[in-house]
């Protein structure tokens, strides 16, 4: 039989083939020759299609049929066969074949081998493809070749063992002991292998942190050495020597640090150390630094120290790598919080980042910026930010406009430079707005009655220049329905605007009402805002109605209904007209998440019986949706029903109005006790009990991906239930915001358990603001409370859901 095809001439034909199904053709004749040959059992040329098997597997046809052959040459006495048969065995086994369970025997014996070589490619093999079995199997043949005296073999099986205990955390305890001995070694790959097995030990059983704390003295005395040592050209690269060493020590340094004040002092000065004295002029001393400064954050470390690192990350900002700027501005974002002051020195720098050409360099500056916004500093950074927004991108413009409104709502210095920052962004920004900040706009503009006449003319003023960004238009057309009389007849001082009449007014609505921009929602504004200048306005009353009603025919359903009702207001119900279009009061709740009014959301009122009325605000369901049931399920006790809610005739009213409509609320509501009062609701007020439990700590229960959830305990003297308030505040620390937040609590069937409305549903990002939630809980028996919390949120446009149990609670919160 002649000589099989050899395997680099097998790959210029694969090259010459001009088409795929050339190729395919090619490949399954060379498989069917490849198969033939298996069965014949030529073992002269077996390593050579052992060798064309996998080149085959790689260019992604199948290559099963060479499992077997692989463990032959595993089993053959040759080093060249052996070689092959390994790396067969690890690109074709895995742990789903039944054939990996054949190669254990031979991985045994090839770990006893007298050659180191042969003991290296079983060593590789098995950290490749170990599973459960094979790993508890050969763990004491890798634990024995820890202890050799070969550096060659020693670094492979720390290696191996890091993978081992990866896949089988149980067996740390088998490695733990070698590890000391490791640090020790003059060869720098063993040391690297024995600082990745540290490492990944401490990352998968965090009980092992305190025991290799005694090794913070070596780890620094490595990193002393690294760094003070002169040329080595066995481990120097562009002139720092061995940095891939540096960079391992430097994890694993902050592993061991984290928390820890006493070791974090430990390392202080060879942080400082190799902070000044590490070349910048290649990226490989870049690359330590940035390892040095993320350390020195992690870590308990001296505030100099903090501010060096930030000053490091301010030069990365001034390198003409594109790469070392981003990846600065990605680490000063998440440091931001850690040391606000420090990295508020470099915002100029931050600041020209906006303009560079780059746009994932611009995405990570206007993100920075906005987490340095504060009190003192607000107007010129929104400044910058506004003067970036004229030029951004589209898919920027969104984002900067609810990140502005947010941070001028948190930090404005005064209520007319708030009220023209969001002007602006609404002019700017377009229609790029979210709609959902519209409502909570208004409301915000509704609670500054200081400045309405103000609002109302320079929102007039922004329609007669623009009249295409939708939510500018619809905020602006409520304003001028609800103020319209502010509009003609106020005056506001130290401003010089032109006169508005009834009928300049009437005339830029009615563009809106033919502009082709509008959508059927800015229609529906505008309809019903020329309908309460009817009561305003005293002059235009007939134009007023010619407007309303030639809408009586419009496509638009809705649009339809409002004229035709509202045409009803000028006919038939005309005495009810003025009363019905009255000026709107105070909003008393949040409308948007993000945009804050000027009014906390009301309590729920308290009915003369003594229950919780149902509210608009706050509904509280009769009976727990199912979702929420098999959340207090998870507890393992049955739920208890939801008391009825208490009603009155005047509640009946108001359902019937509501037309029967099924009311929900924020979570079960077990608990029959009446809810507190609003704060000033009278002299109920003044009999109300004071509340006790200020020295009751808080604590926080939930800290995982950067949201991190605390509670406060007050509780109320003279309290036969045993009523604690549970004040939950959630916060985010990381650089983007989280969305459609929401929590949810079970308790054991002995507690009662009553949880009002959020403050909102986004978490603003890098703990720029909070979301926080009252829990009423009953612990009528003072059993000691226990809780399950279940919180999701969307963060980046990815879903989260988290569990957590918690029980750790101050013994004063059940007393």
């Amino acid at each position: 039989m002649p000589a099989p095809t050899k395997l680099r001439d097998l790959i210029k034909q694969i090259r010459a083939c001009k088409t795929a199904a050339d190729e395919r053709d090619l490949v399954t004749k060379e498989c069917a020759s490849i198969r033939t040959l298996f069965r014949d059992e030529d073992n002269d040329f077996r390593c050579r299609n052992v060798a064309k098997v996998l080149y085959i597997h790689m260019l992604g046809y199948p290559a099963h049929f060479g499992q077997l052959e692989c463990m032959k040459l595993i089993a053959s006495s040759k080093f060249t066969d052996k070689r092959i048969g390994y790396l067969g065995a690890m690109m074709l086994l895995d742990e789903r074949q039944d054939v990996h369970l054949l190669i254990t025997n031979c991985l045994k014996n090839d770990l006893n081998h007298e050659s180191v070589y042969v003991v290296g490619l079983a060593l590789c093999t098995l950290g490749s493809i170990c599973s459960h079995e094979m790993c508890r199997d050969l763990v004491f043949e890798v634990e024995k070749l820890l202890k050799t005296g070969n550096a060659y073999i020693k670094k492979k099986a720390a290696l191996c063992a890091t993978r081992m205990i990866n896949k089988v955390p149980e067996l740390i305890d088998s490695f733990v002991p070698v590890t000391r001995q490791l640090l020790t070694e003059k060869n720098h790959g063993v040391v690297l292998s024995g600082v990745v097995l540290i490492t990944e030990m401490c990352r998968t059983s965090p009980d092992t942190v305190p025991h290799f704390k005694k090794q913070v003295g070596n780890l620094v005395k490595i990193l002393k050495t690294l760094s003070m040592s002169g040329y080595s050209p066995d481990h120097d690269v562009s002139g720092v020597s061995d940095p891939f060493l540096q960079v391992k020590v430097l994890r694993l340094l902050r592993v061991l640090g984290h928390g820890d004040n006493e070791t974090s002092d430990a390392m202080n000065d060879i942080l400082a150390q190799v902070a000044t004295n590490t070349e910048t002029s290649k990226n490989v001393g870049n690359s330590i630094l940035y390892e040095v400064v993320l350390t020195i954050m992690d870590i308990n470390s001296e505030s100099g120290l903090r501010v060096l690192a930030v000053n490091i990350l301010g030069r990365f900002l001034l390198n003409t790598d594109k790469n070392i700027r981003y990846v600065a501005l990605n680490t000063l974002l998440k440091t931001a919080h850690a040391d606000h002051t420090a990295v508020q020195r470099h915002r100029s720098t931050v600041v020209d980042c906006l303009k560079d050409p780059d746009i994932s360099i611009r995405r990570r500056a206007i993100e920075l910026c906005f987490a340095l916004i504060n009190e003192n500093n607000v107007k010129s950074l929104c400044k910058e930010i506004l003067a970036f927004l004229a030029d951004a991108d589209t898919e920027f413009k969104g984002y900067i406009a609810s990140n502005v409104i947010l941070a001028a709502e948190k930090h404005a210095p005064d209520q007319k430079w708030h009220v023209d920052t969001v002007l602006e962004v609404l002019s700017m920004a377009g229609s790029h707005v979210q709609d959902e900040l519209v409502p909570g706009l208004i409301q915000l503009f509704a609670g500054m009655t200081d400045l309405h006449v103000y609002i109302v003319q320079k929102l007039y003023h922004a329609l007669n220049d623009d009249i295409s960004p939708q939510p500018l238009v619809q905020v602006g057309v409520w304003c001028i329905g609800e103020y319209g009389d502010l509009l003609v007849s106020g005056r506001v001082e130290g401003e010089e605007l032109p006169e508005v009449s009834e009928s300049d007014a009437l005339n830029v609505l009615q563009a809106i009402l033919g502009s082709p921009h509008s959508s059927p929602v800015t229609l529906n504004y505008v309809v019903t805002s020329v309908m309460k200048l009817s009561t305003r306005f005293s002059q235009t009353l007939d134009r007023i109605q010619s407007l309303i009603s030639q809408y009586g025919q419009s496509l638009e359903v809705e649009l339809q209904q409002r004229s035709v009702e509202y045409s009803q207001l000028f006919n038939a119900f005309s005495h009810m007209r003025s009363g019905l279009l009255e000026r709107m009061p105070l909003p008393e709740v949040k409308a948007a998440a993000g945009v804050v009014g000027p009014t906390e959301a009301a309590a729920v009122p308290v009915a003369e019986g003594g229950d919780a009325l149902v509210s608009a605000p706050a509904p509280v369901p009769v009976q727990a949706p199912p979702q929420e049931a098999s959340l207090l399920d998870l507890l393992g006790d049955t739920p208890v029903p939801a008391a009825p809610v208490a009603s009155t005739q005047g509640g009946n009213e108001l359902l019937d109005i509501l037309g029967g409509l099924s009311v929900s609320g924020p979570g079960p509501v077990q608990s029959a006790q009446p809810v507190a009062p609003a704060s000033g609701s009278g002299l109920m007020d003044l009999l109300a009990p004071a509340p006790v439990g200020g020295g009751i700590p808080s604590m926080t229960v939930f800290n995982k991906n950067g949201l991190a959830i605390e509670f406060a305990f007050a509780k109320v003297a003279n309290n036969p239930n045993n009523i604690v308030d549970i004040s939950m505040t959630a916060r985010n620390s990381q650089p983007s915001p989280m969305t459609d937040f929401l929590f949810q609590v079970a308790v054991p069937k002995a507690f009662q358990l009553n949880i009002q409305s959020p403050s909102g549903n986004v978490i603003p990002p890098s703990n720029s603001g909070n979301v926080t939630q009252v829990i009423q809980v009953a612990n009528p028996q003072r059993q000691h409370l226990r809780m399950r919390l279940r919180i999701s949120y969307s963060l980046n446009g990815s879903p989260m859901i988290e569990q957590a149990e918690t029980g750790d609670f101050p013994p004063a919160v059940s007393q």
